[in-house]
């Protein structure tokens, strides 16, 4: 591979810019999360089983584009920590339920005033404008699949 080509890529590559973007807004959030041992990613679970009420996982990990495994080693953790609750679906005695626990609750609650100081942090370092056309960009991906 010729260096022009290599410059290329290091200078224009989308992925390698993303992927610098969510490391470095994901530590600020789990920065202000911190405090309550809460990760952002676990934080956008509870927030996604507290929308649907009860979920499978299977459907909590395509509605959050996340690949099953992992999601499975974090609802255990959640579960753990009595976050979460693992119900029988009561159409497949094999299949679970995911829902949110009162803890759980509370904790989203509690969260939710931690996750606005990392959220207005994240807008003044992006601007408004870039995090609109994000918005924008993963709300196209949401309606594709």
């Amino acid at each position: 591979m010729s260096q022009i080509r290599i410059e290329q890529i290091a200078r224009e590559c989308v992925a390698v810019r993303l992927r610098m973007l969510n490391r470095v807004v994901t530590n600020v959030y789990d920065e202000a999360l911190r405090p309550l041992g809460l990760k952002v990613s676990q934080m956008n679970i509870l927030v996604a089983v507290a929308l649907m009420g009860s979920s499978r996982p299977t459907d909590l990990g395509e509605a959050l584009h996340i690949d099953i495994s992992t999601l499975s080693r974090n609802l255990e953790r959640m579960k753990n920590r009595g976050w979460l609750e693992l119900l029988s679906d009561d159409h497949d005695g094999r299949a679970q339920q995911v829902r949110l626990t009162s803890e759980g609750r509370e904790l989203l609650e509690t969260a939710a005033g931690f996750w606005e100081a990392a959220q207005s942090q994240v807008i003044a370092t992006l601007g408004a404008e870039m995090v609109q056309q994000l918005t924008t960009s993963t709300d196209r991906i949401r309606t594709k699949s």
